[in-house]
């Protein structure tokens, strides 16, 4: 949507409430005229000389003079209102035929049809929120769990913006006493205290880079935590899949490569998703269709933040358990490891998974810190780069529940290894994030040319850069080419 083509003095009108047969819908009217054109089909008080933030009953009248549908009006005037205009919302039901023909007399009487986001753009425009709370708005609609609806609200009531505008302020006091050096640049005076100066742009860099960090969170806290269930046939990854569920989701059975494609399911604790995928078991396929699967198998762990791995006590050896995971790990994957089927063998020792050097290793590179790594089996002998501690290890009879509860604590507890506090601000918009990294490199120019005591144009020119990355997050400054983009993903109402 190109805003600056549209009329923004036009009233607007949209359906608030999603397609479809329900008892109540809503239509929702902004803009200078909206109490108006209301007011042209409505059969009760006139709504224009009601105070705002007030419920009216009546009913609305075709141009025909058929009686359409009884409804409640709500009125909020202008300035106080979601979007800083007029605003009626008009409550009828559910009926897709009344709410078709209410939208069309609107029309007829002079609103124009609302384009995606149009409701929240003119918040935006109008000064009722920045930019990062508008985009908020459209992550509170999406919100399946309760971490990612905390997130989004905090974002949207101010969040870490406000922050950023109170840091911004005074790095603008900065630049501006810097740029004034420039003009007596022949007299040779420094009106910004450098020292200062350092310890802003440390305090800056301080709060930008634990933004940068919470992406990793925020993001999966949006979208879900992609956890694959991996393990070779038969170790119990679909029994194991369907306890975590407390359903039965996935076919169990006793022959190897029941599986052939991936399951996935949405498991919420304690507000946290978690995408769990389950997956065909790994080893030399049988046959093309067992081949596809494994190979889906292998792209899916690719994308994965969170494996776990499952293992028959019984049936697999140690030095395979090591190979599998060796050939399974990436990048920064947490994994953790389910000794399964221990109803089998009681006495299995859950130690003999663990690497040698994990028993005398800081416990901080188990599972909950982002340096554990798996790399080959034969690393697991002679460095101590392979690491499967025992807080990475978990018993469990999946077809008994064994341990089930456990194993969902230590998925809950994974996701917040990295010691981000989810009461803090958390970073889930991958703009917010690009246009931090930005912002943290011009901060990093600005302290080197500090340091290196180069001349006051070049630190102007750093800082204004910072300033116009930190301006970027929150509307102030170079939007104007990025708020089609980012409205056109709202839905029509909002």
């Amino acid at each position: 949507m190109n805003y600056s083509t549209h009329n923004l003095a036009d009233t607007i009108v949209a359906p608030a409430t999603p397609p479809g047969v329900g008892a109540l819908g809503v239509i929702r009217l902004s803009g200078e005229d909206a109490l108006r054109i209301v007011q042209k089909v409505f059969g009760g008080k006139d709504l224009t000389k009601q105070p705002s933030h007030t419920l009216h009953f009546g009913t609305i009248t075709s141009n025909d003079g058929r009686i359409l549908d009884e409804v409640v009006v709500s009125i909020f005037k202008a300035p106080h209102s979601y979007t800083g205009e007029n605003v009626a919302e008009v409550s009828c039901h559910g009926s897709p035929y009344i709410l078709g023909q209410v939208l069309e007399l609107f029309v007829q009487h002079g609103a124009r049809m609302a384009q995606p986001g149009e409701f929240t753009l003119r918040a935006f425009l109008n000064g009722r929120m920045d930019l990062s709370q508008a985009e908020a708005v459209a992550g509170l609609i999406a919100s399946h769990s309760e971490s990612a609806h905390a997130v989004a609200m905090r974002q949207m009531r101010g969040g870490f913006s406000l922050e950023i505008k109170k840091l911004r302020d005074e790095l603008i006091n900065f630049a501006s006493l810097i740029e004034l050096e420039l003009d007596f640049a022949e007299e040779d005076v420094e009106f910004a205290n450098r020292a200062h100066l350092k310890e802003l742009v440390t305090k800056i860099q301080s709060f930008i880079q634990s933004l940068i960090q919470s992406f990793k969170l925020g993001n999966v806290l949006r979208t879900g935590v992609p956890t694959v269930i991996a393990g070779r046939p038969n170790a119990g990854k679909s029994t194991l899949l369907n306890a975590l569920l407390n359903e039965e989701r996935a076919i169990v059975s006793e022959i190897a490569g029941t599986t052939r494609d991936t399951i996935e399911e949405v498991l919420n604790i304690n507000g946290v998703e978690f995408r769990l995928i389950d997956t065909a078991g790994l080893r030399e396929a049988q046959d093309q269709i067992e081949a596809l699967g494994i190979e889906k198998t292998m792209e899916k762990v690719r994308q994965a933040a969170l494996l776990v791995y499952v293992f028959d006590i019984m049936e697999t050896k140690i030095d395979e358990v090591l190979a599998d995971l060796a050939s399974l790990q990436t990048g920064e994957m947490q994994i953790l490891v389910v000794c399964n089927k221990m109803d089998k063998n009681p006495h299995f020792k859950p130690e003999s998974v663990c690497s040698p050097q994990a028993a005398v290793h800081s416990p901080q590179l188990a599972v909950h810190s982002p340096q554990s790594t798996v790399r080959s089996p034969q690393s697991a002998v002679g460095s101590p780069q392979f690491l499967i501690g025992p807080e990475q290890i978990i018993t469990c009879s999946a077809i008994h529940g064994m341990n089930v509860p456990y194993l969902k604590g230590k998925l809950f507890e994974t996701v917040l290894s990295q010691g981000i506090n989810l009461e803090g601000p958390i970073v889930t918009n991958a703009r917010h994030y690009e246009a931090l990294q930005k912002a943290a490199e011009s901060l990093a120019d600005v302290r080197q040319g500090l340091d290196t005591g180069i001349t006051s144009d070049f630190v102007a020119m750093d800082i204004r850069r910072a300033l116009s990355y930190l301006g970027e997050i929150t509307g102030e400054v170079g939007v104007e080419d990025l708020l089609g983009n980012i409205f056109s993903k709202f839905c029509i109402g909002k």
